[in-house]
């Protein structure tokens, strides 16, 4: 028989003894189980004591190394800590190296802090700030009517919105009217998300407002403030230089002369290879997932979403689209459609690091792609969340959990030098990839060009192409960022591009207008840099639908039926990223 907890169970014995009590199905396995190991012990051969006894002087090693280690823990932990605080006295008191104290001063107390929490209780700060926290702010804000508190979140938002347009003075050939377009572009895309909710009632306000707000927020950390800017700036810095080091391995193959040239196949590729199979050996040691998990924390926190999603949305600026899902893969099969809607979404916002270093060779400012990237983690999450509003409770819901790929543990390397070898050859095959789907593509569209070109001309229109067409189209849009007036065509092309074949032939376009004779002005570049900076494409769109399809195979229908709408809303997360930059420039 079934109870209602879906558990079943045997039938009742035949014949009781009367009085006597009827034994559970868990109390007979019990039984059985304790029977049976007491009967494997009187028959347990003396050979197989021996390997036992084996056994354990085999782990007396072991245990002893663990020992060891253990003891020397705290030395080494504390003489690496007072090794980072003399390098930060010394950093900060060198003229060479002073101007850069922000920097230096947050990288090494983080990891200070980092080695001081292995000794000291988490809860010797969270106690103190909880005690704080839950009686002067939590309990009498939630205390307060719901419409009170989205009615002071909606002013906030409003406040840092029409702040940044106009609180700042203009810069080069930018117009208070330009700041006004932009403002309104995002009021537009935010009117459109919510007109084609697939539940307007269901709309999470809070989720949207705090999104939102997030990206205003970064933005004018970033661009109006001299710590945010330097923070941004050696970020990029350091990730421009640290995918330049890809360029000895480059040499090597060629020459010094073609490193220099930063050719696609070669630097770029390279670059690629050698992130991927970086990132693999920092997931082995679970420096990865530290980073990711900690950063999801803060958006699982305040912009009460899934574990799943959180995890997704933090990591996807930094491992790709794809491998972000990764993450999660054992709970990809059980997402909502809410969820798997965000998942995408946040991937087609956002580029990876992999390509970063192709990107900042085409002559865009390093600082623009990260910052972006980082904008549009809280945008997509809002503009997902609007578009497509969870109807279900998700499985995650309450906790935040980073998959590690312990259940495949005859996959997993032998130590860290092995993760990197296993994967410089999984980014070969994601360098192959790139390399087909970029060739393809491009091939495509100048096909289509060819035979637009040749029709057109029986018109007398001697340029016509896919980029003209879809830059005619895109034209209110890009109106809506705030462009100027004689420059939306250029930069409305520059997205049909990056929509029809990929962000990297936009960037290369831009590259070529601005080593032209008639370059975009620094308003105009600004935007279109930060609004190519996202992986929503129609190449992208099969990536996203084989790599989720592949890891959830019953929800593959359900992924191809929302892949659309997802990646329209990653486009759209970019463009008003780019409009928020448009405010503040």
């Amino acid at each position: 028989m079934a109870d209602n907890t879906g558990l079943h169970y045997n039938a009742e014995p035949a014949t009781m003894a009367p009085g006597q009590q009827q034994e559970t199905p868990v109390e007979r396995r019990k039984s059985r189980d304790t029977h049976s190991s007491s009967f494997d012990k009187e028959k347990q051969p003396a050979d197989s004591q021996v390997v036992s006894e084996r056994d354990e002087d085999d782990e007396e090693p072991e245990k002893s190394r663990h020992f060891l280690f253990a003891m020397r823990r705290p030395v080494i932990l504390t003489l690496l800590a007072a090794t980072i605080l003399g390098w930060w006295i010394t950093a900060t008191i060198l003229p060479a190296t002073r101007h850069r104290w922000i920097v230096q001063t947050l990288f090494a107390w983080f990891f200070i802090l980092v080695i001081a929490f292995r000794f000291i209780p988490a809860r010797v700060v969270s106690r103190p700030v909880e005690a704080f926290w839950k009686p002067c702010v939590e309990r009498p804000w939630f205390s307060l009517p719901r419409y009170v508190r989205l009615t002071i979140g909606w002013l906030c938002l409003l406040g840092i919105v029409f702040g940044s347009a106009f609180g700042f003075p203009l810069q080069d050939n930018s117009s208070y009217g330009d700041r006004a377009i932009s403002v309104l572009g995002l009021f537009v895309f935010q009117f459109g998300f919510w007109a084609t909710s697939s539940k307007r009632h269901l709309v999470p306000w809070n989720t949207v407002i705090v999104g939102l707000f997030f990206q205003q927020a970064i933005a004018l950390f970033v661009l109006k403030s001299s710590a945010g800017f330097s923070i941004f700036k050696w970020i990029a810095d350091l990730a421009s230089d640290f995918l330049n080091q890809a360029q000895t391995g480059v040499a090597f193959f060629f020459d010094q002369e073609t490193a220099d040239k930063h050719w696609f196949f070669a630097s770029t590729l390279g670059a690629i290879i050698f992130f991927i199979a970086f990132v693999q050996m920092m997931y082995y040691l679970g420096v990865m997932q530290w980073i990711i998990k900690h950063f999801a924390w803060f958006f699982f926190k305040t912009m009460n979403i899934s574990g799943a999603e959180a995890v997704i949305a933090a990591a996807s600026p930094w491992i790709g689209q794809g491998e972000s899902a990764c993450l999660v893969k054992p709970y990809v099969d059980l997402m909502t459609v809410s969820e798997l809607h965000l998942a995408m979404t946040s991937g087609f916002s956002t580029i990876s690091g992999s390509v970063l270093g192709a990107y900042i060779n085409k002559g865009v400012p390093a600082q623009n792609l990260v910052t972006s990237s980082v904008m549009s983690i809280p945008a997509s999450i809002a503009i997902s969340k609007m578009r497509m509003p969870e109807t279900e409770e998700p499985v995650t819901r309450g906790m935040v959990v980073v998959d590690r790929g312990e259940a495949d543990k005859g996959q997993r390397p032998a130590n860290a030098i092995h993760a990197f070898s296993l994967g410089a050859v999984f980014g070969i095959v994601v360098a192959g990839q790139i390399l087909c789907n970029v060739f393809t593509i491009l091939s495509l569209v100048a096909t289509i060009n060819g035979l637009l070109t040749w029709i057109g001309r029986g018109f007398g229109i001697h340029h016509l192409t896919l980029q003209l067409v879809l830059g005619y189209i895109g034209y209110p849009v890009t109106f809506f960022l705030g462009v100027p007036r004689a420059e939306i065509l250029r930069v409305s092309q520059l997205l049909a591009t990056k929509l029809v074949a990929n962000e990297f032939a936009a960037y290369t376009d831009l590259y070529e207008i601005m080593q032209s004779s008639n370059p975009l002005s620094p308003r105009a570049f600004t935007i279109a840099s930060y609004s190519l900076c996202g992986f929503a494409n129609l190449g992208s769109l099969g990536i996203q639908i084989g790599v989720l399809g592949a890891m959830a195979p019953s929800r593959r229908k359900v992924i191809a039926s929302i892949a659309t709408s997802a990646m329209v809303c990653g486009f759209i997360s970019t463009l008003q990223t780019a409009g928020i930059a448009g405010m503040l420039v």
